[in-house]
């Protein structure tokens, strides 16, 4: 009996092998992709291809105009620096972290983006301005918002590195000194803002610390009990309300 079982499941599947697909399914439709470049007697076909091409090119410079160009970079730098204060490893994780940054920075940058889509964005996509047009009033708003929050002195060493003449006003700054300058403006700000943070929660390890060997206690971390003293002191004083609205006071 399971000799005729073995062989009536080698036969079926004999079977299915050997037989046409068609026996077994029917035939599933498969689109046809044709991509061709050819002339075109229409012009907007022409300027709708260079369009998407651009597009897709500023989608990929998406991620380093977030980090650079915008307050992304000092949010995201004095929460890590509150974290490490507050001595809680990984906690806030760092996907929270980056998206609360995130969505301060689309907050904080609503104004500006207002102000290129209006400016820019709109009239080129209605073929009202050249490309190369657009692109003079896009830098405008994002170099307004960059030299608002640059040092004098770090846009002066780019200007001297750059063997350029002063400018006479804003317009003239070109972007390749103003972004490498907003930059190093914005990390500076970024660990001053967390040196502050670090310290009230310094005060409490040294005071932990200075007990506990008062006490004799040697061989007793002084982290396990300064954490919970840091974090109710953070938690007493609305910690995330002062922090957050110190950095949103910050860019005005």
């Amino acid at each position: 009996m399971k000799n005729k079982q073995l062989y009536l499941t080698l036969t079926i599947a004999l079977l299915m092998v050997l037989l046409p697909r068609q026996v077994w399914a029917q035939p599933v439709p498969i689109p046809d992709i044709d991509l061709s470049i050819g002339q075109s007697e229409n012009p907007t076909e022409v300027v709708d291809s260079v369009k998407l091409l651009v597009l897709l090119t500023l989608l990929s410079l998406v991620p380093a105009i977030l980090l650079m160009m915008t307050s992304f970079t000092r949010i995201v730098i004095v929460l890590s620096f509150l974290r490490n204060a507050l001595g809680t490893q990984q906690t806030p994780p760092n996907q929270v972290l980056i998206g609360l940054a995130l969505f301060l920075t689309i907050f904080i940058m609503a104004p500006v983006y207002n102000d290129l889509n209006e400016q820019a964005i709109k009239p080129y996509l209605a073929n009202q301005i050249t490309q190369e047009e657009a692109q003079v009033r896009a830098a405008k708003p994002l170099r307004e918002f960059m030299l608002d929050q640059t040092r004098e002195k770090d846009l002066a060493l780019f200007i001297n590195l750059a063997k350029m003449d002063k400018p006479q006003n804003r317009e003239e700054v070109p972007l390749r000194v103003v972004i490498p300058s907003f930059i190093i403006s914005e990390l500076k700000t970024a660990f001053e803002m967390g040196f502050l943070l670090y310290i009230p929660f310094l005060v409490i390890d040294m005071v932990v610390a200075s007990t506990l060997m008062s006490m004799g206690m040697f061989m007793l971390p002084p982290v396990m009990i300064s954490l919970p003293f840091k974090l109710l002191l953070f938690v007493m004083v609305d910690g995330w309300y002062l922090v957050v609205k110190s950095l949103l006071e910050s860019f005005r």
